[in-house]
């Protein structure tokens, strides 16, 4: 008999999104689906996956453990936002409205505001400021589904507020039940003072800033913004090598107004993932067809910036790339800390099918942040995450749009969210 500590049974539907993962092309649109299915876990790690029929021939709760009926519910594996710009201070709902009185993006960019806004406002604020802030957005992930995510610095852009970003998400990662990937973007942008001199704070970010942020272990990965007028190819090839030198993994913001040429470098570079690439090329798309390096479109950037030209995720997908969804987070461009949101989006504006969809939130998400190997599917071994939805069947998670359904989040086998309220502990409830 498998004893269990958490069992979920019952549900209308559960969707194990089970590997091999990656998924490309037509594996996408396999989510996996249970009927009347069923679920345990024993400290954290799942130990049973199957027909509720199954469960009661062989599983035991055991005495104290949680037992949730599923009936009503559609279950998810956890998901995972594998793009943030999480601890930042400040808001620019002035750019907003500009924006909204025509001027682009670029342009306010152009004017001194944009990402130096933020910066301004980042570095002004404390680390239990940026703490604080960080938790808030954190709940607001939770309950809408996320139980992993990525979060980027880059708002410092120097090495004390870069630093300050960095401990602030370790702060926060000790704190809140969402894991946390952190990710040093001290390339995010060239500061004000730099801007006569780029290649004088290139050599602070990999001399002076990268070194302490390797010896301090604050970050895993690190993220270039490789764009023009921001850091170009020859320096985003400079930069990268220089942090994987050092140790860290590769993120790439590519080919995002212009096809720079970004999605071809990260392949080339062996980069867990370039993102963006709303303006890649189509060499672009065949070279991360052939690579390992993910595809990862943030559909919530060309919505809120109100952009006719969208990521082509119909042509990656069919070139076989492997594609995930993330939020990019952030007070520019994209003001949402719902991946669930992103998923619907990906659906409506980037004719992507439900299934994949879910598939690029789940599996593919957490191949982008190298974790495929503990989450992103339910299946025996891996971390029990799972977000249980009210809803008939999978696919009323789109068609029904503007709602939230999400009722209850279990995180390492702990309920973190319950009816929609999270719960006050990293680890759940008493």
């Amino acid at each position: 008999m498998i004893l269990a500590d958490c069992i979920v049974s019952r549900c209308n539907q559960l969707l194990t999104c089970r590997g091999p993962i990656p998924k490309r092309k037509d594996d996408l649109k396999d989510v996996g689906v249970l009927a009347n299915g069923s679920i345990a876990s024993s400290e954290g790690k799942i130990v049973f996956v199957g027909e509720d029929e199954d469960l009661k021939k062989n599983v035991q709760l055991v005495d104290g453990g949680k037992h949730i009926d599923g009936q009503g519910y559609v279950g998810l594996p956890g998901f995972v936002d594998s793009h943030t710009h999480l601890p930042f201070a400040g808001s620019r709902e002035e750019e907003f409205k500009l924006r909204l009185e025509g001027h682009t993006y670029q342009q306010l960019a152009e004017k001194g505001m944009g990402i130096q806004t933020t910066v301004n406002a980042t570095r002004e604020a404390t680390r239990e400021d940026l703490v604080r802030l960080s938790l808030e957005r954190l709940d607001s992930m939770l309950t809408h589904g996320t139980t992993t995510t990525e979060a980027k610095s880059g708002y410092g852009l120097n090495i004390e507020d870069e630093l300050k970003q960095l401990y602030a998400i370790r702060q926060a990662n000790n704190t809140h039940p969402i894991d946390i990937v952190s990710t040093f973007m001290g390339a995010h942008e060239v500061p004000k003072e730099y801007r006569s001199r780029k290649e004088d704070y290139i050599e602070i970010l990999t001399q002076e800033i990268l070194p302490r942020v390797r010896e301090n272990q604050l970050a895993e990965f690190f993220d270039v913004f490789c764009e023009e007028g921001v850091y170009s190819i020859e320096e985003t090839r400079h930069l990268i090598r220089t942090a994987k030198a050092e140790g860290f993994k590769i993120k790439l913001h590519a080919d995002e107004f212009a096809p720079l040429g970004g999605a071809v470098l990260a392949a080339e570079e062996g980069a867990v993932s370039a993102d963006h690439l709303i303006a890649i090329s189509d060499e672009g798309i065949d070279t991360l067809a052939r690579s390992q390096t993910v595809a990862t479109l943030l559909p919530g950037v060309s919505f809120f910036l109100m952009q006719d030209k969208k990521a082509p995720a119909r042509k990656l997908i069919d070139k076989g790339a492997i594609v995930a969804l993330a939020t990019d987070f952030n007070p520019g461009s994209s003001m949402t800390e719902s991946l669930f949101f992103v998923m619907q989006l990906a659906v409506f504006t980037l004719k992507m099918g439900v299934e994949e969809a879910v598939n690029a939130v789940t599996a593919n998400a957490s191949y982008a942040l190298t974790r495929d190997q503990e989450i992103g599917s339910l299946e025996v071994g891996k971390k029990m995450d799972l977000v249980l939805c009210r809803a008939p069947h999978y696919l009323t998670l789109v068609y029904h749009f503007g709602i939230n359904p999400i009722k209850h989040v279990i995180k390492n086998g702990n309920v973190v969210l319950k009816d929609g309220i999270v719960m006050s502990e990293k680890n759940g409830e008493a």
